[in-house]
């Protein structure tokens, strides 16, 4: 098995959008109403919104390959782009997205440690992610690779108020 990771330009748009939609639908789908999905679905993942999010300077996408197909993507976001105040010395998994056909190969691993490399690289003090509470086989994944819950936070799925934990990893000490 082959691995690759390709930054991710304007010329990935429509895959991060068929990506995004496919992952989110295929892990959230039983758990929310068909309406609250549509709606989060149709307000996240539209071209727009992605096409804005590539071009923010502090948020990068990276795209992972497995034996030259797509599997799935990481985003994260530094500075003002993180989806909560946490400070210069921190970064952001935003989304780590692996489609369903290459669960179960390591990949989210792989793309963790890809984001704790830029985190290093930037030389930031902690890395964070918020991850929904009912998610048990991520938070499981998160504690297993050394973050703690730190915090919470709402999230909206349509017009239904849920909670992300927020998980943290400490890099480096100040």
């Amino acid at each position: 098995m082959t691995i690759d990771i390709k930054k991710g330009n304007i010329d990935y748009l429509q895959l991060l959008q068929e990506i995004s939609i496919d992952t989110f639908n295929d892990t959230f789908k039983d758990q929310n109403s068909p309406e609250n999905m549509k709606a989060y679905i149709e307000e996240a993942f539209n071209l727009k919104q992605l096409e804005k999010e590539l071009f923010i300077f502090s948020s990068e996408f990276f795209f992972v390959y497995v034996n030259n197909e797509v599997a799935g993507y990481l985003k994260v976001n530094t500075d003002d782009a993180q989806s909560e105040e946490m400070g210069e010395e921190t970064l952001e998994i935003e989304r780590i997205y692996i489609k369903n056909n290459f669960q179960k190969l390591g990949l989210g691993k792989y793309l963790l440690n890809k984001a704790m490399d830029i985190a290093v690289e930037r030389n930031k003090k902690k890395i964070w992610l918020g991850v929904w509470e009912k998610n048990e086989n991520a938070i499981a994944f998160y504690k297993k690779m050394g973050f703690v819950q730190t915090g919470a936070h709402s999230f909206y799925m349509g017009d239904e108020e849920q909670t992300d934990s927020i998980m943290a990893k400490t890099l480096r000490e100040a």
